[in-house]
C-alpha cells in the first residue's frame, strides 16, 4: 500500500523542515552579519548597498534542517550601485568582505572562509550555518533585479531574488505540497550523492512537472512522477516556464533549464554529459525503489531512497 499523504508529511515536518526555532536563530545570526558587513562597506569603500535580500532555499522555505548529509546554508544578495559599481569594483568588494569577515569574527567562531564564484561564504562553528554572500549590480531601471558576476571568468547573468523567491510561492500556492516535494527530492538527492542536480535545478523541474501533471496525485505518487520524469525524459528537453521573456538564449548543454527570471541563463549549464547520464541513471532506480517500496509498504525499502532516519510515525 502506497504511502498516504499524512505520513509523508509526518516525515517532511518531523524530519526534512527545518524547524521554527532554527529558522529564527538563523535569522538573527545572518542578521548580525549584514548589519556589521553594511557598516564595513560603508565605512571602508565607495560602494552603495541600496537592498539586502535573503535568498536561496532559505528564504523559498524548501531548506532541509542540518544533518551531517545535509548542509544549511543562507544566500544573502547584497544590492550594490553607484558609479564605481562595475567589473572591478565587484571584485574589489569580494576582497573587501573577504577582509571585513576575517576581522568580524575570531576564530573560534567561524570555521571557514571562501571566496567561490560568485559568492563569499562564511562558515560558522556551532550552529554550522554557511552564509554565501552575493553581490548583484543593481539595475536601477528594474527594481529587484541586477547583475550577477563571476569573477574567475567575468561572465555576468540577470538575476532577480525577489522573483525566484515568488516563483516557488506562486508554485506553492498552486500545489499546498509544493515545498514538501522540493525538500523530498533534494533529501534523496543528498543520500544518493548527486551532487551535480542542483536545488534550483530541483525546484524547477520539480515546477515543470507541476504545470504539465497538476497536484490531484498523492504526494508520493508526485514524488514517483518527479524521478519518473528525469527517467523518461532523460533531461534531454528544454525546460522553461511562463515567467520567461524574450530575448531567448540558444543552448547547446546537455541539460537546458531556462531561469525564469533570465532567459539567456541554463542554470543547469555545468552540468555535463557524463553528470546527466549520472543523474537520469540515479533517478531511474530510485524510481524502481520506490515502486517496489509502495506496492510492499516497506518503510526500509523507503530508507535506500530516503536514507536511515525516515520514518512515518511516532
Amino acid at each position: 500500500m502506497a504511502l498516504n499523504n499524512t505520513e509523508l508529511r509526518y516525515y517532511d515536518s518531523n524530519v526534512l523542515r527545518l524547524p521554527d526555532d532554527k529558522r529564527k536563530e538563523y535569522h538573527e545570526q545572518v542578521d548580525r552579519l549584514i548589519a556589521e558587513l553594511c557598516k564595513g562597506v560603508r565605512d571602508k569603500t565607495e560602494i552603495k548597498i541600496t537592498k539586502v535580500v535573503k535568498a536561496g532555499s532559505f528564504a523559498k522555505y524548501t531548506i532541509l534542517r542540518k544533518t551531517s548529509v545535509d548542509p544549511v546554508d543562507v544566500d544573502v544578495v547584497f544590492y550594490i550601485s553607484g558609479r564605481d559599481a562595475d567589473k572591478e569594483t565587484l571584485d574589489n568588494l569580494n576582497n573587501t568582505i573577504y577582509e571585513l569577515l576575517i576581522k568580524q569574527y575570531p576564530n573560534k567562531s567561524v570555521e571557514d572562509f571562501e571566496i567561490q564564484r560568485k559568492a563569499a561564504t562564511v562558515t560558522f562553528v556551532g550552529t554550522g550555518l554557511s552564509v554565501d554572500i552575493v553581490p548583484v549590480i543593481e539595475d536601477e531601471k528594474r527594481p529587484g533585479f541586477g547583475w550577477q558576476f563571476d569573477i574567475h571568468d567575468g561572465s555576468k547573468i540577470q538575476t532577480c531574488a525577489p522573483c525566484q523567491i515568488k516563483f516557488v510561492r506562486d508554485r506553492k500556492n498552486q500545489d499546498s505540497d509544493f515545498r514538501a516535494l522540493v525538500r523530498l527530492a533534494k533529501k534523496w538527492r543528498n543520500h544518493a550523492e548527486i551532487k551535480p542536480l542542483k536545488s534550483f535545478a530541483i525546484e524547477l523541474i520539480l515546477a515543470h512537472v507541476l504545470a504539465a501533471q497538476g497536484n490531484s496525485r498523492s504526494i508520493e505518487q508526485r514524488f514517483r512522477n518527479f524521478l519518473l520524469y528525469i527517467a523518461q525524459s532523460g533531461l534531454k528537453e528544454q525546460i522553461s516556464f511562463p515567467e520567461n521573456n524574450p530575448p531567448f538564449g540558444t543552448f547547446s548543454d546537455p541539460v537546458v533549464i531556462l531561469d525564469p527570471v533570465y532567459s539567456l541563463n541554463n542554470v543547469t549549464s555545468r552540468i555535463s554529459e557524463a553528470e546527466r547520464r549520472e543523474i537520469v541513471a540515479a533517478a531511474e532506480a530510485a524510481w524502481e525503489t520506490a515502486n517496489f517500496a509502495s506496492a510492499e509498504n516497506d518503510n526500509e525499502v523507503w530508507k535506500e531512497i530516503f536514507g536511515p532516519r525516515f520514518k512515518t510515525e511516532d
